[in-house]
Formats: structure tokens, sequence, C-alpha cells
């Protein structure tokens, strides 16, 4: 996996002021308001073999995004969690901007009723999901999902960015990564202050809500 993201220096500068709120346990610091969320990044699984437990979140996370007036940023396809949450946003008259790498476009089947970027790789594809988008929302997925997730957070402990991120679940599907998060922070691998930067939420609008309490910009 790798850990590259381009930045400019006035963003790195910013990240890290906010980086270190997070760490400290304080968002609000002097000089700072907060601000409303645009886009929303979700990543999901692209399976239609799942429980429709799974289709039924990621299509109930896909309205209240609308609702909120959030834009979905997510892997463009018109499969499994992917398909659901686009299709339930876009048909709650949501925005929606989808990103999938050329060698995809069969197996993912772009949802092409939305926004759609075609892009020539994978890390460009992850790049722009990153680019374009100012909080992450993990539903249940795979391999992928997880090696996503993981990567941005690892950006996060380079001091990277400080963009938040929530796990979503109605069933503990996450609890055991946050079971093997806390032993890397128990095993001093990881500073235990880094449980800022986790939320574990059970429902979209509590997702959204934590995302919305981590969002800090300095005054202009």
């Amino acid at each position: 996996m790798s850990s590259d993201c381009h930045v400019t220096s006035q963003t790195l500068e910013l990240a890290r002021w906010r980086l270190n709120g997070y760490l400290c346990g304080s968002f609000k610091q002097p000089g700072s308001i907060m601000t409303k969320l645009k886009s929303i990044c979700v990543y999901c699984g692209a399976s239609d073999a799942v429980s429709p437990g799974y289709i039924a979140l990621a299509e109930e996370l896909g309205r209240e995004l609308a609702r909120q007036d959030i834009r979905l940023v997510y892997g463009g396809g018109g499969v499994g969690l992917m398909g659901a949450c686009a299709r339930a946003a876009h048909e709650s008259a949501g925005e929606v901007l989808g990103i999938m790498p050329r060698f995809l476009l069969q197996k993912e089947r772009i949802f092409e009723d939305v926004e759609h970027r075609i892009v020539e790789d994978m890390h460009t594809r992850k790049q722009m999901m990153f680019d374009e988008s100012d909080a992450f929302i993990v539903l249940p997925g795979g391999i992928g999902t997880l090696e996503e997730a993981v990567e941005i957070l690892s950006w996060a402990r380079l001091g990277l960015h400080a963009k938040p991120m929530a796990f979503l679940d109605e069933d503990g599907f996450w609890e055991p990564f946050f079971d093997l998060m806390e032993k890397i922070i128990e095993g001093g691998f990881t500073p235990e202050s880094f449980r800022s930067l986790l939320v574990h939420s059970d429902s979209p609008q509590t997702a959204i809500s934590a995302l919305t309490d981590r969002m800090i910009v300095l005054d202009a």
C-alpha cells in the first residue's frame, strides 16, 4: 500500500494544525470555525452477493447525504453497496460523482445516470476521490474497501491531512477492525491519541454528525 499523497504546502500546514487539534482532543481552537461538509467520499463493497441489510444501509446513507445537500463521491460502480448508495442519492435529487479506472468498467458497471470520471489507474482514482472529498464514510466491504480506508488513516497518521473518517454499520461489522486498532494502540505501535481519528457509527445521521463535529477550518 502506497503512502503517497500530493498536497500543497498550504494544505499540509492547515492539515497539521487541524490534526494536532484532533490528537489533543480539542477541536475548537482560537481562530477556528465550524464548516459545513460539502462532499463525503463513501468507501464500500461492490458485490451484489451480500445481505440485503447492507444494501439497505447503503441506500439509507445515499438518501441522507442528498437530504443534507452533501455530494456523494464514490467509486463509480453500479453494483453492490456502491450502486445502491449512488442510486438512492441520485433518486433523492442528490449530487453524485463517480470515479472509476478504465479497467473496471465492465466488472463494476459504471452508473451512467450521474456525473462520472474515467481515469487510467487505481492510484489516480484514489487520489481524485481524496481530493474531491471533505470527509469519508466506510460502509461494509471487502479487502478493497479496507485497503482504501486504512490508506487514508495512514496518511492522517503521517500528518498529510486531517479529513475525518467514520465507519458505519448496523450489525457490528467493523467491530473486529476496532478491536485490532485497540491491539495496535495497546502494543505501542500507534499513540493512544489516534483513537480520536476513529469514529464508529450505527446510522448515517450519527456518522455525518460525527464528521461535521470534526470539520474545522481557520478563519479567513
